[in-house]
């Protein structure tokens, strides 16, 4: 048996707070998700300004980001070059940029989901809250 290392409530915490600080020094109003492996919300916040449906779409590009192990982006992209197929696959829903899976030593053990600016935009908060773990 292997063990590796597991996202608590701490990590969650401090992911969205580095990933809400990169947020408001743009002025960006988001909403942030951060899910565990098995892509099941363990924080979301919705910044005030933030469009309701972006409380949908964080999630949904975190779970995406956590169960497909890769970013939400990979599948935006491959649609986009003409597989529509994936628009049909199971338990993806967030296939838009935005979603990155959190790894560490080579396992994903969750991911962070950002809605609400460009897609490019929402990735680079993401990507700022998955720092602050030092990782």
């Amino acid at each position: 048996m292997r063990n590796r290392p597991t996202l608590i409530a701490e990590d969650a915490r401090r992911i969205a707070a580095a990933a809400e600080v990169e947020a408001l020094a743009n002025r960006w109003a988001v909403t942030i998700a951060v899910v565990d492996d098995g892509g099941h919300l363990l924080w979301l916040q919705r910044l005030d300004g933030a469009a309701p449906i972006s409380a949908e779409i964080a999630p949904a590009k975190a779970r995406t980001a956590a169960v497909g192990r890769r970013e939400s982006k990979v599948y935006e992209d491959m649609i986009n070059q003409g597989r529509v197929s994936f628009l049909s696959a199971p338990a993806l829903l967030g296939m838009l940029e935005g979603g990155v899976p959190i790894l560490v030593d080579g396992d994903c053990i969750g991911a962070v989901g950002v809605s609400g600016v460009k897609s490019s935009e929402d990735a680079q908060i993401a990507r700022a809250g998955i720092a602050a773990l030092g990782r």
